[in-house]
């Protein structure tokens, strides 16, 4: 489970030492592209106090909008698992797509046709320069593992994500399943 080689389709889990960064601190992400040229990911356990109907007046259904990372935080990123119904989707992996036509897909929202299971929207994205991850793994910022739960990652993934796979890990990880967010606070 431990030690992949970071992959699109694969879950970088935030290393504890990580308490100090803001935006990945607790992080568990997809990553939606890594190539010689860099990585893609999304944040997968952070929502945000917004619906997709605070920030696109064309759809009526409050889906729950997600902190996709530090970059370009101002643009609306998704992820689905029904690329038969939005076209010009990419494939992550296991099931999982990204983007595609969104004027259908608020069409399909709004139709009842996407659920809140099928799709995730994210404010902004992670990425890494093209050794940059590379750099943060070697430093042991991140635990790369399995995505075993392919396209149901959508409904697995919650806030208590990150302490999920550190029970999971195990070993001296299990420790800081239960460990206050700020140590200095304990």
């Amino acid at each position: 489970m431990v030690g992949h080689k970071p992959k699109k389709g694969k879950l970088l889990v935030a290393e504890p030492s990580l308490t100090g960064d803001v935006s990945f601190n607790r992080s568990v992400v997809l990553l939606a592209e890594h190539n010689k040229e860099g990585s893609v990911g999304f944040i997968l356990n952070k929502p945000l106090d917004y619906t997709i109907c605070d920030l696109i007046s064309d759809i009526t259904i409050p889906f729950q909008v997600f902190n996709g990372g530090p970059v370009e935080q101002d643009n609306l990123y998704f992820i689905h698992k029904v690329p038969h119904l939005i076209e010009d989707s990419v494939e992550i992996s296991d099931g999982i797509f990204w983007g595609g036509n969104f004027e259908r897909t608020v069409e399909l929202i709004n139709n009842g046709t996407i659920t809140e299971q099928d799709i995730r929207f994210f404010l902004g994205y992670s990425g890494w320069g093209s050794s940059q991850l590379d750099q943060e793994l070697s430093s042991k910022s991140w635990i790369v593992v399995q995505n075993e739960y392919e396209s149901g990652i959508l409904e697995k993934s919650s806030i208590a994500f990150w302490k999920e796979k550190m029970v999971e890990l195990g070993g001296d990880y299990l420790l800081w399943s239960n460990a206050p967010e700020n140590p200095s606070l304990n």
